[in-house]
């Protein structure tokens, strides 16, 4: 039976400079499926969909859309031609209501006047029709950053799409949003429309997917039917290597006690108390809202306390700021390493070494040599894709720019890394190579505290875990004396015993 394309893209290529991000790449998506696009950061899948979508023009090759050759001016024009883009970075208004965002541009009304009565009502029954509980009039910075991504989309699809891109939807979702989100899809595709969906997350993958095209290094690789392949097979397409064990490596047993935290209490926290060995993996483990990042803020200095004590290596301290925690050897990885971690405008080089200023300038004096030996050096260590020191860290791949921001990090030298999610929304390869880095440090000695919402990545990376529900600690596991399971962290992380 003939599949009928809604999109072919030929032969497409791009070039940034002197880096090839595109090399004569192939794609196409048929009417009413869900076509998975997969590939390590850096491969190439963004800035295929954003020649699509008009942000970027392709320097050689075709896009067909319904048969016909088009070439896609700007985000306006793809949205007139039929395709709508929701890009991994939001893009909303929000000092602007939800409706105001999901109309922007195309405001309903004649004469140039606005019919704002038919405008908001027309945006609360998208979001009805999508059960998302609220409501149109709501400033868009009132929302979380889940709820805005679920804007992002009901605006993409309240302009009757034929082709919907969704760029990495689930990275901010809980798992209730991430199951209403599936069954949008699960609409939309019923309605004939097609969908290119950008994901890391091989289990959604296999749950929505109809075919799978991987891309490795700005090449082509191949297209396979989801229900004909396998995960390892995707993941070997994608690296170009067999992983036999993504988790490779023995669990770290830890030596004696040097950071210990009593009775941390705040808003959000309730007595929470736990010890970390020197050369250990402690894993932090719960649902969202459990406490776990605001631990950590806590320790780092950003939040403050109403009670609680901390020793580190046996001395009792206070830190006032964040650079207390820092002088004392703590750094810490962000959850949002785009708003939190990295200066976006400012090059690779000045943001790794950021941390470390002191090293090489003295007065107005900078010591140029040392600063490119800093840079050079992780750039090194952990195989930074960049094409120098000078580029812009916004221009890389989101697995790029996490190395950078634990390169910024591991410049100060730190004896205690907190890392909260540190792989969230960045590929396998990547993943495989920050869980070999963990494994280097603590070998080193260095501590390190691992927040993750990844229940095999906690289990396979962790010394012992600890399992926080709603501000309290539920629960230490010991991997030394206990097996870890998804259902045993799971019970005490909804409250059970």
């Amino acid at each position: 039976m003939a599949h009928e394309n809604v999109l072919v893209m030929s032969n497409i290529e791009k070039r940034f400079g002197g880096v090839h991000a595109l090399k004569g790449v192939h794609f196409d998506l048929r009417k009413g499926e869900v076509h998975i696009l997969m590939g390590e950061n850096g491969a190439g899948k963004s800035t295929l969909m954003k020649i699509l979508d008009g942000l970027y023009k392709a320097d050689e090759g075709t896009v067909e859309i319904d048969g016909e050759q088009v070439v896609v001016d700007s985000p306006l024009h793809a949205r007139a031609l039929g395709v709508s883009m929701i890009h991994q970075e939001l893009s909303m208004c929000e000092n602007m209501t939800i409706a105001e965002n999901i109309f922007r541009g195309e405001e309903m009304g004649t004469y140039g006047f606005v019919n704002f009565k038919q405008m908001y009502k027309q945006a609360q029954q998208i979001l009805d029709d999508m059960h998302l509980n609220l409501d149109a009039h709501t400033k868009v910075g009132d929302l979380s950053i889940a709820q805005q991504q679920m804007v992002e989309i009901a605006g993409a699809v309240s302009h009757n799409a034929k082709i919907v891109i969704m760029d990495e939807p689930t990275s901010s979702l809980t798992e209730v949003e991430i199951k209403e989100l599936f069954k949008i899809v699960a609409n939309l595709k019923a309605a004939g429309t097609g969908i290119i969906y950008i994901s890391h997350r091989m289990n959604e993958t296999f749950e929505i997917g109809d075919r799978i095209t991987i891309m490795r290094d700005g090449t082509y690789i191949d297209t396979l039917n989801v229900a004909e392949t396998t995960e390892d097979k995707i993941i070997e397409m994608m690296v170009g290597r067999a992983i036999a064990e993504v988790y490779e490596g023995e669990r770290a047993e830890g030596g004696e006690v040097i950071l210990d935290v009593q009775n941390f209490t705040n808003k959000k926290l309730k007595n929470c108390s736990f010890q970390l060995r020197r050369g250990e993996i402690l894993g932090f483990s719960g649902l969202v809202g459990a406490g776990r990042t605001e631990l950590m803020r806590a320790i780092f200095a950003l939040d403050k306390l109403d009670s609680g004590t901390m020793t580190l290596f046996g001395k009792p301290v206070s830190f006032k700021t964040v650079q207390d925690a820092i002088d004392a050897g703590i750094g810490m990885v962000p959850e949002d390493r785009r708003g939190c971690g990295l200066v976006l405008g400012h090059s690779v080089g000045t943001n790794l070494t950021i941390t470390v200023l002191k090293k090489f300038i003295k007065g107005i004096s900078v010591n140029k040599k040392i600063e490119n030996e800093i840079i050079e050096e992780y750039r090194h260590k952990l195989s930074i894709k960049t094409s120098g020191p000078d580029q812009a860290c916004g221009n890389l791949s989101g697995g790029n720019q996490q190395k950078v921001v634990i390169s910024k990090w591991l410049a100060s030298e730190p004896k205690i890394l907190i890392l909260d999610e540190p792989t969230r929304g960045i590929d396998v390869g990547a993943k495989h190579e920050i869980y070999q880095l963990m494994r280097k440090l603590v070998s080193e000695g260095v501590s390190i505290l691992f927040i993750s919402s990844d229940l095999p990545e906690i289990i396979n990376m962790s010394s012992r875990v600890v399992v926080m529900h709603e501000g309290e600690i539920a629960k230490i596991l010991d991997g030394a004396e206990e097996e870890f399971t998804q259902v045993k962290i799971m019970r005490y992380a909804t409250g059970g015993e």
